[in-house]
């Protein structure tokens, strides 16, 4: 059989691709957690809690929040830095993208690691929040999320509009830690 070099060179391309997606792909965590408490921001009374445990190559996420807007949907996101110093939030930078991918609906392979389902408030303005994601880590590493911010927007993310999903202006902002 008479392989080319141009083909040979191929196929070493294609293993090698493959070789990366299986080292990714066996980061998996044991149980680690991480929290934030959101504290609100741009004037809102929104806060909350969040949790994220890491579950093999899935991340759960819970929260808790009030002081939302009632009967809507607000977009929640991971962003880029751990700094909610300033009074709108704009110091926690943009999404978390440590694989730089278009912003997207969560999940979808296809998105931001940071991208997140959007919290659906109550008639009283209060959200309960359950999650199951993967694409992150709960951890310091590249694609870790401990040391960042986790962000609510006033708006429902549309999973389309680049760079945010047109969420709106940022009303609470923690740590994750």
């Amino acid at each position: 059989m008479n392989i080319s070099k141009k083909q040979s060179l191929l196929m070493l391309s294609v293993a090698s691709l493959f070789s990366l997606a299986a080292c990714q792909s066996m980061e998996q965590g044991t149980g680690q957690k991480a929290s934030a408490s959101l504290e609100s921001k741009s004037g809102s009374q929104a806060k909350g809690e969040v949790t994220f445990v890491w579950q093999g190559h899935d991340v759960l996420i819970n929260g808790k929040f009030s002081g939302l807007k009632p009967n809507s949907e607000q977009g929640f996101h991971v962003h880029e830095k751990g700094d909610c110093s300033s009074p709108d939030a704009m110091s926690a930078g943009p999404h978390f993208n440590p694989d730089t991918k278009m912003h997207g609906v969560p999940d979808s392979g296809m998105n931001h690691a940071g991208d997140m389902p959007n919290i659906k408030a109550d008639a009283n303005g209060n959200a309960t929040y359950t999650a199951k994601l993967h694409g992150f880590a709960v951890n310091t590493g590249s694609t870790g999320i401990v040391g960042r911010a986790v962000v609510v927007h006033r708006d429902p993310d549309d999973y389309k509009s680049q760079p945010a999903g047109n969420s709106g202006p940022r009303i609470a902002c923690g740590l994750i830690k």
